[in-house]
């Protein structure tokens, strides 16, 4: 629901970044909770996309390549222009398994270790931008491993089925 008052503009509409109101291939981008906005070192925001079908990664296909090249490139221009903080120095990543499940791009100043970019969880979007590019179904075919905690409700069903 907190994103959906955000895309609605019904809570944070002060704290947009940027917007890019197209349904189709629109965002909006706001700072992450975790960034105080008090410095740039560890400069977090989210691109939160207007359509609501896509859930992660795994739903992406080529039909959401101008979606996403303008989550990437409208990002980058916002953040620099905001912030001054060029696109070469930010780490701009989705992460699959994610934690709610509404297509989001997280925006990390580059030197900031945040919590889920490591290799294991994030997938850079130009990387994905260009697996789609290849092969529209990519996510849908492809093995992606990610860490689960041993308290997680999809570790138990894991467990259950004898997976681990």
């Amino acid at each position: 629901q907190w994103v959906y008052n955000i895309l609605e503009k019904k809570a944070e509409a002060d704290r947009i970044v940027h917007e890019n109101p197209d349904p189709s291939n629109g965002f909006v981008l706001v700072p992450d909770l975790k960034w105080n906005q008090n410095q740039l070192d560890d400069l977090y925001l989210i691109a939160l996309v207007h359509q609501r079908e896509i859930k992660s990664l795994r739903d992406l296909t080529a039909e959401h390549l101008p979606l996403l090249r303008n989550v990437l490139q409208e990002g980058k221009e916002a953040i620099v222009q905001r912030f001054g903080v060029p696109g070469s120095q930010l780490r701009i990543y989705l992460h699959y398994q994610p934690s709610y499940h509404h297509l989001h791009v997280h925006f990390t100043a580059l030197g900031y270790d945040a919590p889920g970019s490591s290799v294991e969880r994030a997938h850079l979007l130009a990387d994905v931008i260009d697996n789609l590019a290849m092969d529209s179904t990519y996510y849908q075919k492809r093995a992606l491993t990610f860490p689960l905690r041993a308290d997680e409700p999809l570790f138990k069903k894991f467990q259950e089925a004898g997976k681990v």
